[in-house]
């Protein structure tokens, strides 16, 4: 976090959090999901405001669509300043693949750097053992499970609740 000296208009009161890393005033902003972001974007913001910024969440899978190494350089630029990175909600989408596909994304976040799996419900229920077997699974992996409780209308929020409830839900 900037020092009063050097940030811009020094006389206004802003609210003091605690040098990285935090444990409370932790700030998550999202990664590529409405439009890219490649890597001189995210160094605009981190070189600007990564003082405040705890946690990059990725959105939607997006790492997925992208190639290796624009990932691996994404990752690495956050750890650079020290932000933690997360998958965002993706597991549910894997889950629907079996087992051997949970085992090889937790293998591949570990391997690319990733700090945290969002193990999400917001698209699908999974039964509370299950939920705490893969909040170990990625424990044990090294990494942080972020659980995240609740049920989402839509996704981002952007689509509308009688669109969702017309499609109803199913059993992946």
């Amino acid at each position: 976090q900037p020092t009063p000296q050097e940030r811009a208009f020094t006389a206004l009161r802003v609210n003091e959090r605690p040098p990285k890393p935090r444990t409370r005033g932790v700030t998550e902003i999202r990664g590529p999901y409405y439009a890219p972001m490649g890597k001189r974007y995210l160094e605009d913001i981190l070189e600007t405001m990564g003082a405040y910024v705890d946690v990059l969440k990725f959105a939607g899978g997006s790492f997925s669509l992208m190639p290796r190494q624009a990932v691996q350089e994404l990752l690495d630029l956050c750890h650079a300043h020290d932000v933690l990175v997360s998958t965002g909600g993706f597991i549910e989408h894997v889950l629907a693949q079996g087992r051997e596909a949970v085992e090889y994304y937790i293998r591949e976040c570990k391997s690319l750097g990733f700090d945290i799996i969002e193990v999400s419900s917001g698209f699908l229920t999974i039964p509370a053992d299950d939920w705490l077997r893969l909040v170990e699974k990625v424990q044990k992996a090294g990494l942080k499970a972020k659980p995240e409780v609740g049920i989402q209308f839509g996704a981002g929020g952007a689509t509308a609740a009688g669109e969702l409830e017309a499609e109803g839900t199913r059993d992946p």
